[in-house]
């Protein structure tokens, strides 16, 4: 407990290892209780920070500007600081295998930068073991110093959810494991200090890691159910959305919808845990199963898109399709794993021109990470088919006349509306003679 009370009493100070969408505002949040270094390899990103810009729309611009947090990009500052959060994202690869690449690389960085008597806590979502299986031994060797003597590690999983302005860091139970008693203690009482949900004790590290792993596995299954009974539904001619007003009447249906299942959370976590599963020789079924039926969804879209345009007698070669949102959710900048660039991929196989429109992404990321360059709204005129792929607060704003403007002068038989997040009233658009769709 004595390294808490150094935190408190300011002899001691606190890093954040990874400045992104989790880590900023917890980097934030201490500040606000204790000296905190914040560090980012994201050269530019720390420039933003120090200029009081907030990249990721978490916080706002106003808490980066007067929040006590030194922002930096040199490794050797980490030394300075003994209690420290590896906040990195962990990503899968193009097989669906985990990708600790990132994890790795901070437990590097930050194991030539340990100090003696230090505590490190890891954040990233990753598969029981991984922590004490995979990090220690790297901050083992850079370092030179041995865990449980002169270091020791704990994991307390993120449970940010980015663009969430009701679920925050400090509203959320957190839950925290040490590799021992006193650094359950020490980990506990430092995370108390932003989170006023409390704390939930774990009682292991890899029953913390099994935790966190299985939240997102268990939405990824539901939601799974939900599109899959979208597929089914369509096929009978039934409104999904109606279905599901109808059973959420009952008091323990789970309102879960269907939709696109993207980002670096939902949409890569239960990989985590089934290939742990298959290391140990068991195959998983449900779960990979839920992630198949949501990989393809974009497919799925797409297909319809290309389904009701032929229904309205558009000649698909060349076509034209407004794509009104990019990143993987609402109100969000965040473009990694979105899987909207399914159905623009899809789009292009059939020869079909799409147009993509977000306010709200961030337009650099979306150019690096896939080569697309967005359009302003005043862009996006001569349209077949309008496709509302996010539910951005600004595009629940749209009405049928702002829509309207972006289609070809044609009749509204011939106008194609594929509404993925059901923004649109069906009933108002088939009343108006536009061609409707939707999960």
């Amino acid at each position: 407990m004595q390294l808490y009370k150094d935190l408190m009493n300011g002899s001691e100070k606190l890093s954040l290892v990874g400045l992104g969408y989790v880590g900023m505002p917890i980097a934030v949040a201490f500040s606000k209780k204790v000296s905190v270094i914040g560090y980012d390899v994201n050269t530019k990103k720390i420039d933003q920070y120090k200029a009081g810009i907030d990249p990721t729309n978490e916080v706002g611009n106003d808490a980066i500007k007067n929040c006590s947090v030194e922002f930096t990009d040199d490794e050797k500052r980490l030394r300075e600081a003994k209690f420290h959060i590896v906040a990195v994202p962990t990503p899968v690869n193009s097989d669906h295998t985990p990708d600790l690449t990132p994890v790795e690389e901070a437990s590097r960085t930050l194991g030539r930068n340990l100090i003696k008597g230090s505590v490190v806590v890891y954040e990233s979502t990753v598969y029981p073991g991984v922590t004490e299986e995979i990090c220690v031994p790297i901050l083992e060797k850079e370092s030179g110093l041995k865990c449980g003597t002169d270091f020791k590690v704990g994991y307390s999983p993120e449970r940010i959810n980015p663009g969430d302005k009701v679920h925050r860091l400090e509203t959320i139970k957190k839950i925290v494991s040490g590799m021992d008693e006193e650094t359950l203690d020490t980990v506990a009482k430092v995370y108390s200090l932003v989170v006023d949900a409390g704390v939930h004790r774990a009682a292991s590290i890899k029953i913390a890691e099994a935790a966190k792993v299985i939240e997102n596995s268990q939405r990824d299954i539901n939601i799974a159910f939900m599109n899959e009974l979208s597929i089914i539904f369509n096929k009978m001619g039934i409104d999904t959305k109606s279905v599901l007003e109808a059973a959420g009447t009952k008091w323990n249906f789970l309102k879960f919808y269907p939709g696109l299942v993207g980002g670096h959370c939902i949409g890569v976590d239960p990989y985590y845990l089934t290939y742990k599963a298959e290391q140990l020789g068991y195959h998983s079924q449900i779960i990979l199963s839920g992630r198949r039926i949501n990989d393809d969804m974009g497919k799925y879209v797409a297909e319809n898109t290309v389904k009701s345009l032929i229904k309205a007698d558009v000649f698909i070669k060349n076509a034209r399709v407004a794509v009104l949102g990019f990143t993987f959710k609402e109100n969000c900048p965040d473009t990694r794993n979105t899987k909207v660039i399914d159905i623009i991929n899809e789009l292009r196989e059939y020869g079909i021109i799409p147009m993509v429109a977000d306010p709200a992404a961030d337009a650099d990321e979306a150019k690096r990470l896939y080569g697309i360059e967005f359009a302003d709204f005043s862009e996006i005129r001569d349209c077949d088919a309008v496709i509302l792929a996010v539910a951005h607060d600004c595009f629940k704003n749209l009405s049928l006349e702002d829509l309207d403007k972006m289609f070809r002068k044609t009749a509204n038989c011939k106008k194609v509306i594929i509404d993925v997040k059901g923004l649109f009233d069906r009933n108002v658009c088939e009343s108006e003679d536009y061609n409707y769709w939707r999960l």
